[in-house]
Formats: C-alpha cells, sequence, structure tokens
C-alpha cells in the first residue's frame, strides 16, 4: 500500500551556484558516497541535484517533519545504475512509524532541471507508530 509520495525540481544552475557559494554545504547536503560516482569521480551539478530533489521528495512522502537529517537519507546506485534510498537514523524512525517497508526513486536532469519522484509502501500505522 502506499504510505506517502512525494516529488520535488531543482533548478541545476541555481543549486551548483549555491555549492559553489557555500563552503561545506555539500558535505553538510550529502554523504561522502553519494558525492562520487562508482568510478570515485567527483558527482556532476546535475546528478547532484537530483539527489537532493531525491531528499526532499522523500521528506515530502514522510509528510516533511521538520526533524530529519539530511545524511539520514542516502541516494545509492543500484544493480544496472538503477537508484535506490538507503534510510537511518531520524528518516528510518520516521519511516517504521508511518509503517514504511519499501522505497521506489525515480531521478531525472534535463534542460537545467533536476527532478526526483520517491514513492513510500509499506502496512500505514498511526502517527504514533502504532498498528
Amino acid at each position: 500500500m502506499i504510505i506517502g509520495i512525494g516529488i520535488d525540481v531543482v533548478p541545476v544552475d541555481r543549486f551548483a551556484a549555491s555549492l559553489a557559494r557555500t563552503p561545506g554545504l555539500r558535505d553538510r547536503l550529502f554523504t561522502a558516497e553519494e558525492q562520487l560516482t562508482p568510478s570515485g569521480r567527483p558527482r556532476t551539478g546535475e546528478s547532484l541535484a537530483a539527489r537532493f530533489a531525491a531528499k526532499e521528495a522523500l521528506a515530502k512522502a514522510l509528510g516533511a517533519p521538520g526533524d530529519l537529517h539530511w545524511h539520514d537519507a542516502e541516494v545509492t546506485v543500484g544493480e544496472h545504475g538503477r537508484p535506490r534510498l538507503s534510510v537511518r537514523g531520524t528518516v528510518a524512525r520516521r519511516a517504521h512509524a508511518l509503517g514504511v517497508t519499501s522505497w521506489h526513486v525515480s531521478l531525472s536532469h534535463d534542460g537545467g532541471i533536476a527532478s526526483a519522484f520517491v514513492l513510500a509502501e509499506g502496512i500505514p500505522r498511526s502517527e504514533e507508530g502504532t498498528a
């Protein structure tokens, strides 16, 4: 059953400018693994903007609570380059409280816009975490 959905779009140039203008922002938003491609090269602004959009979309799928930590949601690369979400800490606790058991994520970037769609699936629970 669908617990929540989220979508977000990010202007790539504006996001890249924010990363260039604000020292430490890249490290605050992304884990070390997210910042690199599977071959170990730094990710492009488009790729990072799509990952940021995924984290924003994930928060929306969870009802946008304000206490989620950026590093507690990580966009990884699965088989055949398919994006996956890995959650822990604050994000995992919120997901568990809502009954989320699996995630679906799609990333895209084209025409200067990065976008992400996240679907949280599971067995719904009340806000307090009881069935």
